[in-house]
């Protein structure tokens, strides 16, 4: 029988850092990281593109919590715990600097998820953290204060465990017989599919800053907006799947979306019309992309609004003036299905919330039994944000496992 002070189930970024963070506040407990591939951190690797979007820079906490559909309220006092500077200052501490780019996002210097794979992997050897790989947890059991782990590769016990396995059905599937309540999971950040007239043909153009909001609900939101291959993209469009994910589910991914592409009134844009009518009176409104809006899209908006290539703004009617502002202003597109954003799959859903203490990360149904990371009903928009909820939850859990 293999025993340990303490097992974490996951070898992904929240199971390292945990173990990490365990093993060097008590350096008496014998660690190990259970993981059921034949290798770790996959999720590390892939991020950002292969760089690895380690968090974002947020310092706010009340701002922070903004980005996250689910645990908005829950992780404002762990944020205040273990924040944005914090995780920037645990990574610099051990050799890896961040950089900010423009939109908010931090990657390493280095510009590879290979240095924070490698960090962990030194980092976990310094401490003689145990990781074993191809042990796929198959029952979890409390037994005279202890845990049983049945694993493929055998049986473990431990005085605590963790639970870092991300959106895992069969972990939820055994916290479900332990009485612990499951959300079920539906996908979060994706794109739309959208076929459409007005965007064929021109994938790659990227309005700036638009508003999307989703017909007959109360779902929106704004900022740049990616046309693509399939259909629509880019922060505008994921922020609006993260924060519905749920209805959007509910809907079986078949609704419309208004979109505002300039961010004004139908009136104001129509006013604006009529003043271009008469200062470009003899130039084509199809060569004359206006709201600084990417040419290829304008010219697209142009021919929606009942024109030609060759009409001219003099030759304008009151018809053809309100239906460019309308689609201008509040063009609606069918959305018919959604695509997968990247590599980077997230779901909404997991372990109820209100079964866990956000002071320390621990089931409110179990002593010494712990969660991080994406296995609570916890997911954020794109650009960090899930990671630093793995980092806050783990080194808080981390903190307690240590001290307790």
């Amino acid at each position: 029988m293999n025993t340990y002070d303490v097992i974490i189930v996951g070898g992904g970024a929240a199971g390292f850092f945990a173990a990490i963070n365990i093993a060097e506040q008590n350096q008496k407990l014998k660690i190990a990281i259970l993981e059921r591939g034949k290798s770790g951190l996959q999720k590390v690797k892939i991020s950002g593109g292969g760089r690895c979007n380690v968090t974002h820079a947020e310092f706010i906490p009340s701002e922070l919590v903004q980005n996250y559909p689910r645990g908005e309220k829950e992780l404002l006092g762990p944020f205040h715990q273990f924040m944005t500077g914090d995780t920037i200052q645990w990574f610099e501490d051990r050799g890896v600097a961040l950089k900010i780019e423009e939109d908010g996002r931090m990657f390493p210097v280095s510009n590879s998820s290979q240095t924070i794979i490698d960090c962990f992997l030194n980092e976990a050897e310094k401490h003689q953290v145990e990781i074993l790989y191809n042990h796929a947890l198959k029952s979890l059991s409390p037994i005279d204060n202890q845990w049983l782990l049945e694993t493929s590769q055998g049986d473990f016990f431990t005085k605590k465990v963790m639970l870092a396995t991300g959106s895992n059905p069969k972990i939820w599937s055994l916290l479900e017989n332990l009485n612990h309540t499951i959300t079920n999971p539906v996908p979060s950040l994706f794109t739309f599919d959208i076929k459409d007239q007005r965007i064929k043909g021109i994938p790659g153009v990227v309005a700036l800053d638009v508003e999307v909001k989703v017909v007959n609900s109360n779902l929106w939101s704004e900022g740049p907006l990616l046309i693509t291959h399939v259909g629509m993209s880019a922060p505008a469009i994921l922020k609006l799947s993260a924060f519905g994910a749920v209805e959007l589910a509910k809907r079986d991914y078949n609704f419309e979306i208004e979109i505002n592409f300039i961010k004004q009134t139908f009136e104001d844009c129509l006013s604006q019309l009529k003043l271009l009518k008469q200062d470009l009176a003899k130039k084509t409104v199809f060569k004359s992309a206006q709201f600084e809006l990417p040419k290829r899209l304008w010219q697209k908006l142009v021919l929606a609004a009942h024109m030609t290539q060759e009409t001219r703004w003099a030759n304008l009617n009151k018809s053809q003036m309100e239906d460019l502002a309308s689609q201008l202003t509040q063009a609606i597109f069918k959305v018919t299905g959604k695509s997968t954003f990247k590599e980077e799959f997230v779901t909404a859903g997991g372990i109820n919330l209100k079964e866990v203490n956000f002071k320390t990360f621990e089931s409110k149904l179990y002593n010494n039994l712990y969660f991080a990371g994406e296995i609570l009903n916890i997911d954020a928009v794109t650009g960090g944000f899930n990671f630093q909820n793995a980092w806050s939850g783990a080194y808080i859990a981390a903190k307690h496992i240590s001290q307790s």
